[in-house]
């Protein structure tokens, strides 16, 4: 998913996203698996929210996304904040050349941006062919019921004085999958409001699929927990948190 535009507002609207519990989530799971330090790789990094503080607790950080932009933005504050985050622009279902790391993350919904099984599949086989042996796979995907019941059907809007948005999610035409259709309005120098609209289509899948996309890949399943827990999982949690093991 190549976010254009947006990519320059990311950042603002995604101020209040909780990229600090997703941080702690991947230091807790590393700490329980003797991992405090070594190389990992960031897939879909967006603007770094997640790379850059990994890479401040000593960890060598790799960044991969299919956006220039967000790319820029990400590279653009990690030399602000002082890291050595490496940043490569690639499709994580072509996965290729960048070596092999002992921790592969990929947060913040971003594999619900692929579009159908076997791109899982083929993706969780690229991201098993940049690890070491016994390492480490952490994602996150929406869960069913937030598509189903916080996303479709519902319509979200923010009024601020600089950025202004309408975002409408409808049903999609494959089982358990969202269309985001947004529309941004965003002052201008010159003191006018631009519009411009982004469509961006998610999926999700029942958690026996990844399950098996994950055994096929050649990992071995190591928790699926809900919402930031590293012990739970209620029917209602909005994101399912995957760890596995490379075999």
């Amino acid at each position: 998913m190549n976010y254009g535009k947006f990519a320059y507002l990311y950042d603002e609207l995604m101020k209040d996203a909780p990229y600090d519990q997703w941080v702690s989530f991947v230091l807790k799971i590393l700490e329980m698996n003797h991992l405090n330090q070594g190389e990992i790789l960031d897939l879909g990094c967006g603007t770094g929210n997640i790379a850059i503080p990994l890479s401040k607790h000593g960890f060598k950080l790799t960044a991969v996304d299919l956006s220039e932009e967000m790319l820029f933005i990400a590279n653009e504050k990690s030399k602000v904040e002082g890291t050595t985050v490496q940043f490569y622009q690639q499709d994580m279902r072509e996965l290729e050349g960048l070596g092999t790391f002992n921790t592969v993350v990929s947060l913040c919904d971003s594999l619900n941006y692929l579009k159908n099984e076997q791109e899982i599949l083929t993706t969780f086989q690229r991201i098993a062919d940049h690890l070491e042996d016994n390492g480490l796979f952490i994602f996150d995907v929406h869960s069913i019921y937030k598509v189903e019941e916080v996303f479709t059907g519902h319509t979200f809007a923010h009024n601020g004085e600089e950025i202004a948005y309408i975002w409408e999610c409808f049903a999609g035409e494959p089982a358990y999958s969202v269309e985001h259709d947004l529309s941004f309005f965003v002052l201008n120098e010159q003191g006018f409001y631009e519009r411009f609209d982004e469509f961006h289509q998610q999926r999700t899948y029942p958690i026996n699929m990844y399950e098996q996309a994950l055994h096929n890949a050649g990992f071995n399943l190591v928790s699926i927990t809900g919402d930031f827990s590293l012990n739970e999982l209620n029917e209602k949690a909005e994101r399912w948190f995957f760890v596995a093991k490379k075999a």
